[in-house]
C-alpha cells in the first residue's frame, strides 16, 4: 500500500487507498516504520525498584519495591515541555525532562507481603477485561523437606503461597487464595495459565492442577482440582464406596466365613499407599497400555531409545477427562504440529487485542524461513531444544510492534519479544527495516558509547516495551544486587 516512506505521504495516502479486506490494522501498523524510539535518556533518576512489565493494555507499568514487600503501579505518561529558543531541535532536554517523573506517574503502592513472606517479582497476571492483577507472595522455600503425606519426593516445599487479585485501577486487594504445604514453579510464569477467567495453577508437591474462576464481581472460585481426582464428583463415589466396603449390609453379616464381626475384626478402607494409582496418572498409564496393547506404531508412544532424561507432554480433555494424546519431547510429529500452529500453543485471550499480533514462525514467513534453516543444520537436537520450551509460559510476549517481524530485523541472540532478561553487551541492537531499502531505523544501546567503566562486571539486562507507544525501558542490573541502570528510550 506505502511506496514511500515519508510518514506525511503516508498519512496522504491512506486518505486516498483502501486497503484489501481485513488488513486494515496491519497497514497501520506499518506506520510505526516511522514511529521508532529514536531518543535515549541514560541512568535516567528513578526509584530503586524491580521494574516488571507493562501490562497488556498499555494502562499500567507494574514494578515492586527491591525489598519484595510492595506492589508500585505507575501510569505511562508521554513527555512534555516547552522550548523559547528558535530552534528546538538543536537543542538537548532540559534537566527536568529527563527525569523517570517525566515518563511515569505514580499510581500507588501497596503492602502485599506480610511476615516471613516474599513478592516473586518474576510472577505477574493481567486479566485485561477487568483490568485485574494476578500476583503471588510466598515463605522461603525449602528445598530438602520430607515427602509428607502424599507429597513427591524431591520438590521443595513452600510453607505458604498466597494468590493476590487486585484491581489494578486503585490498588484494592479483592480477593486471595492461600496454598500451604505446596510448591508452585512461579518463575516467569510457568506454574500458573491464565485463559479468560479461568486460572489454572499447577502444583508440583502435590501432582494437583487447581482450576479457578476469576469472577467479574472479584472473588477466586474453586471450580476443579484435577490429580488424584479427575470429576467432581470422583470424590464423593470413592467416599461413598469406601464406606459401603467398611460398613456392609448387617443383613448379609451371617454370612460371612467366620463372622468376623463377632470375632472382633473389623472391615476397613484400604491402604492409599498400597492401593493403584487413580485420577489424572491413571488415564495417562490407561492411554500408554492401550496403545501398547492394540500394537499401533504410533510415533506419540514413548520411543525405546530414550535419552537418559526424556521429558513427555501429554494433551488433557479437561471435561471428557480424557488423555487425547502423549509424546515425547523428541517426537517429529509434536514438532511438525508445533511448527504449523504455533500460536495455539501460546493462545492469549480472545478479549485480548494486541496479544493477537504476536509474530511466531506459523503466522509469520520470515521468523518461518529463520527456523527451517536453523532445523536443516541440527535437525534432531533443535527439534527437541524448541519443544523443551514447551508448554508455553503465560503471557511471556511483549506485543510491540517493534517485534513485528514482518516490520523489523533484529538479532535475537541479543533481544527478542520474550520477557526472559538477557546477558548485557555494549554493542547497540540494530533494528532494520524489513522492507526496501532494508535501512537501520534505530538502536537501542544500553549506554553512552564509551561503554561501561567496569568490563569484568557481568551484567544481565532487561527490555519493557509498551504494547503501542514508541516507548520502551532497558534495566541493566548486576549479579550483586547493586542499583539497576535504566535508561528511557523514546520517539524524540
Amino acid at each position: 500500500m506505502f511506496r514511500r516512506n515519508n510518514i506525511a505521504s503516508r498519512i496522504f495516502q491512506r486518505q486516498i487507498y483502501t486497503p484489501a479486506p481485513g488488513t486494515s490494522v496491519y497497514c497501520a501498523r506499518r506506520f510505526y516504520e516511522n514511529l521508532v524510539p529514536s531518543c535515549t535518556i541514560y541512568d535516567v533518576e528513578c526509584p530503586d525498584q524491580s521494574f516488571r512489565k507493562f501490562t497488556d493494555d498499555g494502562q499500567y507499568l507494574i514494578s515492586f519495591s527491591r525489598n519484595q514487600q510492595d506492589l508500585v503501579v505507575y501510569r505511562p505518561t508521554w513527555l512534555s515541555f516547552s522550548c523559547k529558543e528558535e530552534d528546538c531541535d538543536a537543542h538537548d532536554l532540559p534537566p527536568k525532562a529527563k527525569r523517570f517523573e517525566s515518563f511515569f506517574t505514580h499510581l500507588y503502592s501497596v503492602s502485599l507481603a506480610s511476615c516471613n513472606e516474599l513478592i516473586c517479582k518474576d510472577f505477574f497476571l493481567y486479566m485485561e477485561s477487568n483490568q485485574y492483577g494476578i500476583f503471588a507472595t510466598s515463605t522461603p522455600p525449602i528445598h530438602d523437606a520430607a515427602a509428607n503425606g502424599g507429597a513427591t519426593q524431591g520438590v521443595p516445599y513452600i510453607e505458604k503461597l498466597t494468590f493476590h487479585l487486585i484491581r489494578l485501577e486503585d490498588g484494592v486487594i479483592l480477593d486471595a487464595k492461600v496454598f500451604h504445604n505446596d510448591f508452585v514453579n512461579l518463575t516467569h510464569n510457568m506454574g500458573v495459565f491464565l485463559y479468560d477467567d479461568l486460572l489454572a495453577i499447577a502444583s508440583l508437591r502435590n501432582q494437583t492442577i487447581h482450576i479457578i474462576q476469576i469472577r467479574d464481581s472479584g472473588n477466586l472460585v474453586d471450580v476443579r482440582a484435577i490429580g488424584a481426582f479427575c470429576r467432581e464428583d470422583d470424590e464423593l463415589f470413592l467416599n461413598s464406596n469406601a464406606q459401603c466396603m467398611a460398613f456392609p449390609d448387617k443383613s448379609k453379616l451371617h454370612q460371612l466365613p467366620g463372622n468376623n464381626v463377632q470375632n472382633g475384626t473389623h472391615l476397613s478402607q484400604p491402604n492409599q499407599e498400597d492401593s493403584l494409582l487413580s485420577g489424572i496418572k491413571q488415564r495417562l498409564l490407561s492411554f500408554i497400555f492401550q496403545g501398547i496393547s492394540n500394537e499401533e506404531k504410533d510415533p506419540a508412544l514413548v520411543s525405546r531409545n530414550a535419552d537418559q532424561h526424556p521429558a513427555f507432554l501429554a494433551v488433557y480433555n479437561m471435561e471428557t477427562t480424557e488423555i487425547v494424546a502423549f509424546y515425547q519431547n523428541s517426537a517429529e510429529e509434536l514438532y511438525l504440529l508445533f511448527e504449523r500452529f504455533c500460536d495455539h500453543f501460546h493462545t492469549a485471550s480472545k478479549n485480548s487485542v494486541y496479544m493477537n499480533f504476536i509474530s511466531s514462525h506459523s503466522n509469520n514467513i520470515h521468523a518461518l524461513e529463520q527456523i527451517r534453516s536453523v532445523k536443516n543444520k541440527a535437525s534432531s537436537q533443535f527439534m527437541k531444544k524448541m519443544l523443551g520450551s514447551l508448554p508455553y509460559s503465560c503471557q511471556s510476549l511483549s506485543p510491540s510492534p517493534y517485534f513485528d517481524q514482518s516490520l523489523f530485523r533484529f538479532d535475537e541472540k541479543l533481544i527478542s519479544a520474550s520477557d526472559r532478561p538477557r546477558q548485557s553487551t555494549d554493542h547497540p541492537i540494530k533494528f532494520i527495516l524489513r522492507r526496501q531499502p532494508c535501512s537501520l531505523k534505530f538502536k537501542i544501546k544500553l549506554g553512552p558509547e564509551a561503554g561501561s567503566a567496569d568490563g569484568r562486571t557481568k551484567k544481565i539486562a532487561s527490555f519493557l516495551f509498551h504494547p503501542f507507544l514508541p516507548l520502551a525501558l532497558s534495566v541493566q542490573q548486576t549479579l550483586f544486587l547493586q542499583p539497576s541502570v535504566v535508561n528511557i528510550h523514546f520517539r524524540g
